[in-house]
């Protein structure tokens, strides 16, 4: 079986380095870290086994992956969890996926090596096979997955609904949607269902519509603006937009105003999440408030609970709210 030595040393680095790496400590460049899983990997080097001969207890560490942190619901989540986490008297260690398959990988066994109290999973590309025999708890927030053992999310057809119905509501003729992903015939993720909900009032209604899903690239950069442009260009007679992010109603308002369109007169718009640039535009955006602050919390208490060995529910969906600004 691979030492810690044999890692060191076909990796051409010292103990303490590879060390530093599995225990997260210390600034360690990503060159390195890379070269040491790989080395790991090649030599099936298992640094979990250590931590456990290390020690039995794990510390008060909470690990928190999400997919990127720039865009406005995620630092509104990370704020969220480190503080209810410091509430418990835990601490968060952030990893950041960039929605790349290696890095999950490494983010992974770092929290393997960590010792973790547990995970709070917020980022969607992960396979789920990698996920398989953990021995921490993994919380799921806003992400689908069978091997999570608890899952906390928003109802996000419930907000797709109020959403839309707000639209027709206010007498809007041609909706559109505009989202990060589609759902096609597959649901993958949770926000998925919002435009699930868009594409059943619709139908319900016999309201025309149009949905427009955006590339993966545009959510990586939040560069939305040109996209959402040229879809209004294309569809003029749209009087009503749902869109699925505050970030993506921001652009669609911005653009709007580049062409001359009225809002709310001559468009409305309505957006998701509610986070702070909601209430930054001019006018401001009626969107669907997710409650991040419970959710949260519910994630946290989630990991808390099962450390002091109790058990918690497997699922916990919570309800929305219609948050009615200038844009409708």
């Amino acid at each position: 079986m691979a030492t810690l030595k044999d890692v060191a040393k076909a990796s051409g680095l010292t103990v303490g380095t590879v060390s530093r790496v599995l225990n997260n400590r210390g600034y360690i460049s990503d060159k390195t870290r890379e070269k040491v899983y790989r080395v790991m990997k090649e030599l099936d080097y298992q640094p979990n086994e250590m931590a456990r001969s290390l020690s039995k207890q794990k510390n008060n560490i909470i690990g928190v992956i999400l997919p990127q942190i720039e865009h406005p619901y995620f630092a509104k989540v990370l704020s969220r969890l480190e503080r209810e986490a410091a509430k418990q008297g835990y601490r968060i260690m952030l990893f950041v996926s960039r929605n790349k398959e290696k890095r999950e990988e490494q983010c992974i066994e770092m929290c393997k090596s960590g010792r973790v109290a547990g995970v709070v999973l917020c980022s969607g590309s992960f396979e789920t096979e990698k996920f398989r025999g953990l021995d921490f708890p993994l919380i799921t927030l806003e992400r689908s997955m069978d091997e999570g053992t608890s899952s906390v999310e928003c109802d996000n057809y419930q907000g797709g609904t109020m959403a839309t119905q707000h639209l027709i509501d206010k007498e809007c003729h041609k909706l559109m949607y505009i989202g990060g992903m589609s759902a096609g015939e597959d649901v993958h993720m949770p926000a998925d269902f919002r435009e699930v909900a868009f594409r059943d009032i619709c139908a319900k209604t016999k309201t025309e519509n149009v949905v427009i899903v955006t590339e993966k690239q545009m959510f990586d950069s939040m560069e939305y603006y040109e996209f959402v442009r040229e879809k209004l260009i294309e569809h003029p007679d749209v009087d009503g937009v749902f869109a699925s992010s505050d970030v993506i109603g921001a652009y669609v308002l911005q653009a709007c105003y580049d062409l001359n369109i009225e809002v709310p007169g001559r468009l409305k718009i309505v957006g998701f999440d509610d986070v702070n640039i909601a209430q930054f535009t001019s006018p401001g955006l009626t969107t669907i408030h997710q409650p991040v602050e419970q959710m949260a919390e519910q994630a946290i208490s989630a990991i808390v609970q099962i450390d002091a060995g109790k058990v918690v529910p497997t699922k916990t969906v919570f309800p929305v709210t219609l948050v009615e600004r200038g844009t409708t």
